[in-house]
Parts: C-alpha cells; structure tokens; sequence
C-alpha cells in the first residue's frame, strides 16, 4: 500500500487524484492518514503480554487479562483482543471459528506428520513475530531450516505485509531449494504472490493445522531464543539498532550452531 501511495502524482495533469486512486485500487484516505503511536503504557503491556504468551502459549485473551491483573495493570478483554490482532499473536488451545480466510487463498495440509528430518534443505518453515522496541515495534520474519536450524534469511518490517515474508523468501532460496515449505495459515503465506513463488520452484507447500502451534515448533523455539538472548537484554531503542543487533546475533547464532551454508560460504 505504502508503494502504491508513492505513486500518486497530486499535480498529474491528465487524471485527478481521485482517478488515480481508484486505478490503484486505493481509497483516498489512505493518502492522508498518519497512523497514531502507541502509548507508553501500552508499549509496555504489549513488552509483558509478549513475554507471557512465550512462556505460555495456550493463554487467550481472557486469562492473559486475568494475568495482567495479577501483575497491577487493568485490561479489559475488547483491549486486549485489539493488542493480540496487532502482535499477531492467539492461544493455540481450540475454539470455534471465527475468522474467515482471505478469499481465494488456498490453504495446503500438513506434510511433516510422521516425517523424519535427516538432512539439510529437507524443510524450510518460515513464521512472523512480534517484535518489542522502547519506541514501538516491528515484525521479524524468518526462513529456517529444520535439520541445520540454520536461518537462511530474515527481514524486519512495520506492518505483516507479504512483501517482506516474499523477500525473505527470495534470499532463502539464494541458498537451494527445500522438498518441503512449512508455514502457519497466515494471509502472507496462503497468498497467491507466496504459494506461487513455492509452486513456480517446485516446492511441496506444507501449513500447520489450526491452533496446532507445535506444528511449527523448530521456529517457535527461534523466537523465543532469539527474544530471550537478544531482544530483551538489549532493549531496542530504534528500528535501525534492532536491524544492526539481530544482524549480529543472528549470524553469531548461525555459526554457533555449526550452520552448514555459514561454515560453506
């Protein structure tokens, strides 16, 4: 959206602002909106629901309000819904269905039921996570391989779009090409620009079940390594210090896991 706002020409000659809108398939509103920053207070709860959630990842909304209410801080369950959409975060215990997939986004089955991994570029998984900073937060993707747990390829960015997921994906497969790619049923990865980059490479395209996180759970297991030896301790104060820090420690977590393409390259 951001891409396509950039292209609005306000003095084009030959076609209103209005009319170029509607061509890119934009509302005009869009060109004028300025997002509203959290609060402090809330930058705060979003830091403690995130450490929670990865302590325990079966909690919903209700009991991460009773939670938060054993810690001082009131909440009531329509604002902690709102924080959950925006950490894109949700229990994992079972509940009935209440959202709706993109239209025409196809969902795959789980392939690696009963799989044995044994080697490398076997299976990629690929996740988003929530990242805290003192000023904000960002979204952290990441392409892993399951037999090294080698992350291949990563990117930060300020809203769960596809395209950052679709470029982590391009660099991943600068280094081969996986049998298997598994992913959550997320919108960035059940869109046609992500299934077809798979599909085009000839890569089988495997999708947790719902609320099945263990699904997942090698970069489940990233995430909370990497917020408990990273992100926490160095307590992020911008985007740019975030980009710099999980550069170093990714790559530090890369060779200290004996990563084969870090050891090759």
């Amino acid at each position: 959206m951001a891409e396509r706002c950039a292209w609005i020409e306000p003095g084009h000659r030959g076609l209103s602002v209005r009319r170029q809108c509607e061509l890119l398939g934009l509302h005009r509103a869009n060109l004028y909106y300025e997002p509203v920053p959290e609060s402090v207070e809330t930058l705060q709860l979003m830091r403690l629901i995130d450490e929670e959630y990865l302590r325990h990842p079966f909690l919903g909304s209700r009991r991460l309000v009773l939670w938060l209410a054993s810690q001082g801080h009131v909440v009531n369950r329509k604002k902690m819904q709102r924080l959950l959409r925006n950490m894109g975060l949700q229990g994992i215990a079972p509940r009935p269905r209440t959202t709706v997939r993109a239209a025409g986004h196809k969902v795959y089955p789980y392939l690696l039921r009963g799989v044995e991994i044994t080697r490398p570029n076997q299976v990629w998984a690929c996740d988003i996570t929530y990242v805290p900073l003192q000023q904000g937060y960002l979204y952290l993707t990441a392409v892993m391989d399951w037999f090294s747990r080698c992350v291949l390829s990563w990117r930060l960015s300020n809203s769960m779009d596809v395209e950052f997921c679709l470029a982590a994906l391009e660099e991943a497969l600068r280094y081969g090409r996986p049998e298997i790619f598994n992913t959550d049923q997320g919108s960035q990865f059940t869109s046609q620009e992500f299934t077809g980059r798979l599909a085009a490479e000839s890569i089988a395209i495997s999708m947790d079940g719902k609320g099945r996180a263990i699904d997942n759970v090698m970069i489940e297991r990233l995430w909370r390594t990497v917020k408990y030896e990273d992100i926490y301790l160095k307590d992020y104060a911008t985007g740019a210090d975030c980009h710099q820090g999980l550069q170093a420690y990714l790559t530090y977590y890369n060779v200290a896991s004996y990563c084969p393409f870090v050891l090759c390259a």
